[in-house]
């Protein structure tokens, strides 16, 4: 019956990720959602830094990302782009195997660079929050306003005299990311500068007497014009526009006529694309949900009753009479099981003894079988902890509790759980004495792991683990006052 179960959902699975190229934002995001063809129009040759974010729709953590990515798109609006990529698309596939994409969701920052086309990717690997986000874009801006004292005056005046100049008079020592984000548009065609209050010879030469000032030199001959508007991106370029050369990088790069490649370069192109399309997905496979896994649940009689090393799990032994089993592929081993006291004490109720996960399974008879919401945590566990070897990360250890085992029970009455009959998820830390509890009743993949990675960074509240559960340490024999045999 497990088997059948499995089965259906493993087809459902499928059928659900082939839809799954719809992405997670929508036409009205701030975000900028881009593919493979548009990707180097819209971003590689725009003078613009952008951040883009490499996801899949159905990646736990791009879900939570998407409001702080969101948020972030209103936080760099008029100062950098704020893009996605929807990797799940068929379509662009090959095209996040060749950004070097191995997991979801994957953050790069982009920057122009001196070679037109050829921009400096750089991976993104700040906190995941709007304000990490923000503050690592526009510390990315590059700078190309010139700082100009009244000692340099004069030389900044006179160089390229034949072209315009703009200066930002400000009583601020460090440059704004919007003046740098104008610098970056408007360069070949207008020099940038910022000068300080505390420049009194430049702050008398132009009359300057409230900041920020804006004043552009036309070059030549002209008279310096003075900005009256709100400093806005829009409202500064409509200004600075008036006076900036028409070779501007501000202007859209004009696309030449596509004419016919080569055969052969063609096919090289192709080859090219397949093997990264194959790549990416090869990649990408550790990603998948773990609703197909569901029959591995049925395989957590592993225990560490007699096992030198209890953290690892023992070849199963299987029965002539056993029934054959669903081939799936790459299954990954079910975590282990504590069926004595002694085990569970030793490995997380002890007071030296660090974060566990604890499955409490249910009390089932011989000839029952797990319950769904049982069997879906124990595959999503299972892929969970196998996805953390192949990345060769640390992280805690998962372990079912059989109901056999007699600190099951302990557990559930001095934390106030269910009954036997119900299964029960909780996380432990007796060192620092706190519990808690799985919330919901989903136990999918997404659910289990973004769980789990809250507890990782110490996100959401904790409760006081019981005395009852903790084992003290035995007490050494004080030693012997002097002259005492």
């Amino acid at each position: 019956m497990l088997q059948k179960a499995s089965l259906v959902a493993f087809f459902i699975l499928a059928l659900t990720a082939s839809s799954s190229a719809e992405g997670l934002y929508t036409k009205n995001s701030g975000v900028l959602q881009v593919d493979g063809s548009s990707y180097n129009k819209l971003v590689a040759k725009s003078n613009q830094v952008s951040i883009v974010e490499f996801y899949a729709p159905w990646c736990g953590h791009c879900r939570n990302l998407k409001p702080e990515y969101e948020k972030a798109a209103k936080g760099l609006k008029d100062l950098a782009q704020v893009v996605a990529v929807n990797c799940d698309d068929e379509a662009n596939k090959a095209f996040c195997g060749s950004m070097g994409v191995q997991g979801f969701p994957t953050l790069k920052i982009v920057k122009p660079s001196k070679k037109p086309g050829k921009p400096i990717v750089e991976d993104y690997q700040g906190p995941r929050t709007s304000s990490g986000i923000v503050d690592a874009v526009k510390s990315s801006i590059p700078n190309n306003v010139k700082k100009v004292t009244d000692k340099g005056l004069s030389a900044f005046l006179e160089s390229n005299n034949d072209t315009a100049k703009a200066i930002l008079f400000s009583n601020k020592g460090t440059t704004s990311a919007l003046t740098k984000v104008l610098a970056a548009e408007y360069l070949g065609s207008m020099k940038f500068a910022q000068i300080r209050d505390k420049e009194t010879k430049a702050v008398e030469m132009f009359g300057v007497s409230e900041y920020p000032t804006l004043i552009v030199l036309p070059g030549g001959t002209e008279e310096p014009a003075k900005f009256e508007g709100a400093y806005k991106k829009k409202d500064m370029k409509d200004f600075i526009s008036q006076y900036a050369s028409s070779d501007s990088k501000a202007s859209p790069e004009k696309q030449k006529p596509m004419g016919k490649k080569p055969q052969k370069a063609s096919e090289e192109e192709a080859a090219e694309s397949k093997e990264a399309a194959s790549s990416f997905s090869a990649a990408s496979s550790s990603h998948a949900s773990a609703e197909a896994a569901e029959a591995a649940a049925g395989a957590t009689s592993v225990t560490l009753e007699d096992e030198s090393n209890p953290t690892e799990s023992p070849d199963p032994i299987a029965s002539p009479d056993a029934p054959k089993p669903v081939l799936v592929h790459n299954m990954p081993d079910p975590i282990p099981a504590l069926v004595e006291e002694k085990y569970l004490q030793e490995k997380c109720l002890g007071p030296k003894t660090s974060t566990c996960i604890l499955a409490l399974l249910p009390n089932v008879g011989d000839d029952e079988v797990l319950s769904e919401s049982a069997s879906s945590a124990l595959a999503s566990l299972a892929e969970l902890a196998d996805k953390h070897v192949r990345r060769e990360s640390k992280l805690f250890p998962f372990y079912s509790i059989p109901s056999r085992n007699t600190a099951s029970a302990t557990i559930r009455d001095a934390l106030k759980l269910g009954e036997e009959k119900d299964f029960e998820l909780v996380a432990v830390n007796a060192r620092r004495g706190w519990w808690r509890r799985y919330p919901g009743e989903k136990f999918d993949f997404h659910s289990v792991e973004n769980w789990v990675d809250n507890i990782r960074f110490g996100e959401g509240s904790k409760e006081v683990l019981p005395e009852a559960l903790l084992r003290k340490e035995e007490e050494e024999p004080a030693a012997p006052e002097h002259g005492e045999l």
